[in-house]
């Protein structure tokens, strides 16, 4: 028998730890290979950790809601070998030294890199095998998985190996349940509930996602010097574009076109002009962003809140930008974002308008500069200018809030950067294709 390390994966460039919330498996469990073992929550995001291997749980370092460091080991799991051929209950000598070898390969794979080039999530165990068997990742991405959300399993990929090279590869693992006894829980320490004068009120502590929130918008107000710029725009003609051509694009895209990918182009188009606005503050040190990233507030069904992130939305087209809007806000609500959907982040756009609010003062995303808030459309009474002169007419209208950082971010600039937004938003073309 081997025992293999399970450690926290790598789930994005910027995720150093996350916090453990609930244990899938318990000590004395099989598992089989990229099984979920454990629930982890990072700043935002819920995931599941799977195993990379099959055998039995045969010990658990750390309990719920213990903070664990990207790369640490958080269980052990007592492996025969890896999975493949039918042995016998008692291999020989020179096939257990073989199955020894092959599950200290499986180890060795755990702090491998990871496949940067490409988005989608594939398990330590699954990245191993195309890396030994010269799976690109083109391939490996065009893999259908069987797994939870499309996830490739272990027997996605050495089916596909084995349709490649025809050649079978059929080994099982046998596995001898291993039962330890179970860890206990330690005692953790917890603040006294308040209690209700009149007994009539209702006390309920704060959920951990929105004990995060509470955290980070103290911390935001504490650290940046937070100003506001609000200019009203016109989008009378968005409006009209977007009646007409609505239905159109979702027969041909199989997408819905709301307002947020049009606003969002326009925001990434003055982040190209004003890179001024697309920066981070370190300390005393700025850091220029190359990449522009928006993040997108979205509110979620229990009331919570969280920022997705559309990565290099400069590089996209307004299709582009509808299905990275609508994938991220329709993960979002189902609860399948990734951690590394929420890393990342340049500028953050949130749009208030959608509850009817016609402006406000946004909190800045730390360690970002600026935040844009969209307000509410309005039919509204207008002087219109013409050659025959001004009259009164109803157009569409809304407000742009911006908040930004007085530290490193003045007025000009500021001002500047929302006043340009505005004026793609008025200059939008109503003949334009998609």
């Amino acid at each position: 028998m081997a025992k293999f390390e399970l450690k926290l994966p790598k789930m994005g460039e910027s995720v150093a730890e996350a916090t453990i919330t609930n244990w899938l498996k318990k000590v004395g469990d099989t598992i089989q290979a990229d099984e979920a073992v454990l629930e982890i929550a990072t700043d935002k995001v819920d995931s599941e950790v799977p195993s990379e291997v099959s055998g039995v749980l045969s010990e658990i370092l750390f309990q719920v809601d213990d903070v664990v460091q990207v790369g640490q080991t958080i269980a052990y799991i007592e492996v025969a070998g890896e999975v493949g051929i039918e042995v016998p209950a008692e291999p020989t000598a020179a096939i257990a030294t073989i199955i020894e070898k092959e599950v200290q390969a499986v180890q060795q794979t755990v702090t491998a890199p990871d496949f940067k080039d490409s988005d989608k999530f594939f398990s330590p165990l699954v990245k191993n095998i195309a890396k030994q068997e010269g799976v690109s990742i083109a391939e490996l991405e065009g893999i259908a998985g069987s797994g939870k959300d499309g996830r490739v399993t272990k027997d996605d990929i050495l089916k596909y190996v084995a349709d490649q090279k025809s050649i079978a590869k059929n080994h099982v693992l046998p596995t001898t349940p291993v039962v330890s006894a179970p860890t206990t829980t330690p005692a953790v320490a917890t603040k006294a509930a308040p209690v209700s004068v009149n007994g009539g009120d209702e006390i309920v502590e704060m959920d951990r996602m929105r004990k995060l929130i509470s955290g980070y918008m103290v911390a935001s107000v504490q650290t940046s010097a937070h100003v506001q710029s609000f200019i009203e725009v016109d989008v009378t003609n968005i409006v009209k574009w977007r009646d007409k051509v609505k239905n159109a694009f979702e027969k041909r895209e199989g997408e819905k076109l709301t307002f947020t990918p049009i606003f969002m182009e326009a925001v990434a188009k003055a982040l190209k002009d004003f890179p001024g606005m697309n920066i981070s503050v370190d300390g005393d040190y700025i850091i220029k962003k190359k990449n522009i990233n928006l993040g997108m507030a979205a509110a979620l069904p229990n009331g919570n809140l969280i920022v997705p992130v559309i990565k290099n939305a400069d590089q996209l087209n307004l299709v582009g930008m509808a299905k990275a809007v609508n994938d991220l806000g329709n993960r979002a609500k189902a609860g399948k974002l990734k951690p590394d959907d929420t890393q990342g982040g340049t500028y953050t756009v949130t749009n208030v308008g959608t509850f009817g609010s016609v402006f406000g003062t946004p909190i800045i995303n730390q360690p970002q500069v600026g935040i844009l808030a969209l307000g509410a459309i309005r039919k509204v009474p207008a002087v219109i200018e013409t050659p025959e002169g001004d009259f009164i007419g109803i157009r569409q209208k809304m407000f742009l809030s911006h908040s930004y950082d007085h530290r490193v971010v003045d007025g000009a600039l500021g001002g500047s950067f929302v006043k340009r937004v505005a004026e793609y938003l008025e200059a939008f073309d109503v003949n334009r294709d998609y």
